[in-house]
């Protein structure tokens, strides 16, 4: 009895240590990736700004194949909205929507996580030109937790977890358009 009374205690007191923390943890992320890809501006830009195209290249996306998905509007345009449903707890259920875009330059997204947690998060795509047939494309993630979920960024190396799935993502962008 006294033993278990002790390891009570010390879990206790390690989520309390856990708890404390959390109110110091910070509360944002950002992560950027960027690749070049020999195709010209125009052509690269014209392919990412169509959501739909994320099934081939988005570590996400290719998660689960059998996701059911729903789009509502016209892809590659302000306002289409994306949404997923997964029984992979990687891919979860949310919905992704496009809220800008500047033509050849940026697309600006919503993302909307509702299983397995709740965030908001925003993504974007940056493409620029290099030369004529060389397009530099930048992939980023902004995201934020709100205390106590804050503590997940003390587990998980958002660099490592995120930034090599977009990682990933952007090479397989690279190989697709340059197969063209």
């Amino acid at each position: 009895m006294q033993i278990l009374k002790k390891l009570l205690l010390f879990v206790l007191a390690i989520a309390v240590i856990l708890m404390v923390a959390g109110l110091f943890v910070k509360k944002d992320y950002a992560l950027e990736r960027e690749i070049i890809i020999k195709k010209p501006v125009a052509e690269v830009f014209k392919y990412i700004r169509m959501v739909k195209n994320q099934d081939n290249f988005s570590v996400w996306n290719k998660k689960d194949p059998n996701a059911k998905k729903e789009y509502k509007g016209t892809d590659g345009e302000v306002g289409f909205v994306y949404s997923w449903d997964s029984e992979n707890d990687e891919v979860g259920k949310g919905e992704q929507e496009i809220m800008k875009i500047v033509e050849n330059e940026r697309i600006d997204l919503k993302l909307r996580f509702k299983e397995p947690f709740e965030a908001e998060d925003d993504a974007y795509f940056v493409t620029e030109g290099l030369s004529p047939n060389e397009t530099k494309v930048k992939w980023g993630f902004k995201g934020h937790l709100d205390y106590p979920m804050n503590l997940f960024l003390l587990m998980v190396d958002m660099e490592k977890e995120i930034g090599g799935a977009m990682e990933m993502g952007l090479s397989d962008l690279k190989v697709i358009l340059e197969k063209k």
